[in-house]
């Protein structure tokens, strides 16, 4: 059996120890789970989607912390640290209290009779939910890494799925229609338990499904909705249920147009557990009021505005583009941009080129991703050029072509930094390091 001494040396070891990125697949990571014996007395809701699903989580755990609730939560990717996919009452794991889970998953992977391989999100997602499980939680928050029906988290049978959007992206796992994601997407639900969809437009594909294995599918704008005025802040907004109303809401403390969208998905799945985990009144208030999520449209304090979004697809590149919009005037707008090479750059481009001025485009630290010359080709086709007031710069790094904006914007200005999860975590790294 293999030991390692830190939770660094097991990321190292599992990042080389099975080659394959993404292995699609249940039965290898069921084998496993099996023979952990792990199981969950406490409700576990599953978020699905193509956009928003860290959002949900966050709206649901500050929620759930509101109220008083021991709430586990594990998200992915990770943005600084690792420990991050693993929180606990809104703080993350320590290195400590994963180490012996991380043993546990290896142990029982090597006990089997033909023990089998797992991927780094197979075996990191088992550790962390069988640590969740030796605590008495009240609650499970899990949220989905790549689509859904073949999805590690998938292993467990959620008492409340949720899919929050489904758009194009991840193509040559999850197919290249929303009618073929929409399928894998539903891929959470289970016959007889609430299958929320928060998707204003969904797919066929996944209406059928849920209907064919018999989940209580709730859809937004049928069965659910928000009334309000979306993006104006000093409004008050309700939520609008199958048998519950709540009524003057305030905006939720993350900002953008889509997190009403997101926010009433969160409280359909609180609805729809009421009898397991009510929640009053006063802590949906204080949940909405407290959220945090680093990364999603999280604007820094001072100037020039800087803002942070992991937008890396052509639907979340819209959202994107429509809050820049509504933060009122900047002379100019520097973005610091490095993409994946499977994302459809050009669609996101497109949506965001009105917005931008100046593109500092960088390479980034994997295999997958995009060239700051792949970018900078898509850019210009876009319609993008040098002149007096727009530019194209190419750097090595997220920390060099933020550096290159910072040096160029004025107070006035602002700079958006997106299209990865490694763009945004290369300047937030990049940043922490100046404050020390």
């Amino acid at each position: 059996m293999t030991h390692f001494p830190t939770l660094d040396a097991w990321l190292a070891h599992l990042e080389s120890a099975h080659p394959v990125g993404i292995d699609m697949g249940l039965t290898r990571i069921g084998k496993v789970k099996d023979a952990l014996g792990l199981a969950f007395r406490c409700p576990v809701i599953t978020v699905g989607g193509t956009n928003g699903k860290g959002s949900t989580c966050a709206m649901l755990e500050s929620i759930l912390r509101a109220s008083g609730y021991h709430v586990g939560c594990h998200t992915s990717p990770h943005l600084l640290e690792f420990n991050e996919r693993a929180r606990i009452d809104s703080r993350n794991a320590t290195d400590d209290e994963l180490l012996p889970h991380f043993e546990a998953v290896e142990a029982a992977r090597t006990r089997l009779a033909e023990p089998v391989s797992l991927t780094y999100f197979e075996f990191t997602t088992l550790a962390i939910l069988h640590w969740f499980a030796s605590r008495e939680l009240d609650a499970v928050i899990l949220e989905v890494g790549l689509g859904g029906r073949l999805d590690a988290v998938n292993i467990v049978d959620a008492d409340c799925a949720i899919v929050t959007s489904i758009d194009i992206d991840h193509t040559e796992y999850l197919g290249d229609t929303r009618e073929k994601i929409a399928y894998e997407k539903a891929g959470i639900f289970r016959p007889g338990r609430p299958a929320i969809c928060a998707d204003p437009a969904p797919p066929q594909t996944l209406v059928d499904h849920a209907q064919a294995i018999g989940a209580e599918l709730w859809l937004f704008g049928r069965d659910f909705r928000y009334e309000g005025q979306a993006g104006s802040e000093r409004q008050q907004w309700s939520y609008v249920g199958p048998t519950a109303r709540r009524s003057a809401l305030a905006y939720p403390a993350l900002r953008g147009a889509n997190q009403l969208i997101n926010t009433s998905a969160a409280l359909a799945a609180l609805e729809a557990l009421r009898d397991r985990l009510p929640v009053s009144a006063q802590d949906v208030r204080l949940g909405l009021a407290n959220v945090e999520l680093p990364g999603r449209f999280q604007v820094l304090p001072g100037r020039p505005s800087i803002v942070l979004d992991v937008a890396h697809n052509p639907h979340a590149g819209a959202v994107l583009a429509q809050n820049l919009g509504s933060m009122g005037f900047f002379r100019y707008t520097y973005a610091v941009f490095g993409a994946m090479r499977d994302k459809d750059v050009a669609g996101v481009v497109k949506h965001l080129k009105g917005e931008i001025d100046h593109w500092c485009l960088t390479d980034l630290p994997l295999g997958r991703a995009a060239s700051a010359a792949d970018l900078d080709e898509i850019v210009r086709t876009a319609g993008v050029e040098d002149a007096p007031d727009s530019s194209i710069r190419r750097f090595a790094s997220p920390a060099e072509a933020f550096q290159d904006a910072l040096s160029r914007a004025t107070d006035d200005d602002r700079i958006v930094v997106f299209g990865s999860f490694y763009t945004v975590a290369g300047v937030m790294a990049y940043r922490k390091s100046r404050q020390h």
